[in-house]
C-alpha cells in the first residue's frame, strides 16, 4: 500500500508503486518522482484501500478525509459520486477544464498517448437550478474539442443520472 501526504488541496504519494498506479489507472500526475493526486482521485484510492493518507504525520480515516474535502468544496460529495460511478464503470476520469468538472476517456486510455476525450462532464445537484447559458457554454466547448457534453445530475441519495446535451431549443 502506498502512503500519501495531504497538502492543501492535493495528496502527494511517494514510493515504488506510483508509476504503476499512474500507468495502469492514469491516476494523478507524476512530478519529481511524486504522484500528485487531486482530492477525487485520492478519495477513490483511499476508499479502495490502494493508499493511506497522512496529515501532520497522523493517518487520516476515510470519513475524516471526506469531511476535509467537503469543507474545501461544498459540492465535493456530488462530484465524487459522479467520479466514483464513472471509474467503477471502467472509464478513465481526469480533472476537467475550467468550467467543467471532468474529462472522460475511453476504457483502457493510457497517459502520454494523446488520447481523445470522449465526454466532458458537468456535475449538478438535482436541487441546483440549471441556467440555459451554462448548457450553451457546455455545448460550445464540447463541439470545439469534439467531445460529447454530459450533464450529471446527482440526487439526495447520491445516485447519478446522466444527460447528453447537444443543443438548446429556445
Amino acid at each position: 500500500m502506498l502512503n500519501g501526504t495531504f497538502e492543501k488541496n492535493k495528496v502527494i504519494v511517494e514510493g515504488e508503486g506510483i508509476k504503476n498506479l499512474f500507468n495502469n489507472g492514469w491516476y494523478g500526475n507524476i512530478e519529481n518522482n511524486k504522484l500528485i493526486l487531486d482530492l477525487f482521485e485520492a478519495a477513490f484510492l483511499l476508499e479502495r484501500g490502494k493508499i493511506e493518507i497522512f496529515k501532520d504525520n497522523e493517518k487520516i480515516k476515510i470519513d475524516e478525509f471526506f469531511g476535509i474535502c467537503c469543507n474545501l468544496d461544498k459540492s465535493f460529495m456530488y462530484k465524487y459520486s459522479v467520479y466514483s460511478d464513472l471509474r467503477n464503470r471502467g472509464l478513465i476520469v481526469r480533472a476537467g477544464y475550467i468550467g467543467t468538472d471532468f474529462k472522460v476517456y475511453e476504457r483502457g486510455a493510457k497517459p502520454n498517448k494523446n488520447e481523445k476525450i470522449k465526454w466532458i462532464v458537468f456535475v449538478s445537484s438535482e436541487e441546483y437550478p440549471c441556467i440555459l447559458e451554462q448548457l450553451g457554454k457546455a455545448i460550445k466547448l464540447s463541439q470545439n474539442i469534439r467531445a460529447t457534453a454530459v450533464w450529471a445530475v446527482v440526487d439526495t441519495d447520491l445516485d447519478v443520472t446522466y444527460y447528453i446535451i447537444n443543443s438548446i431549443i429556445p
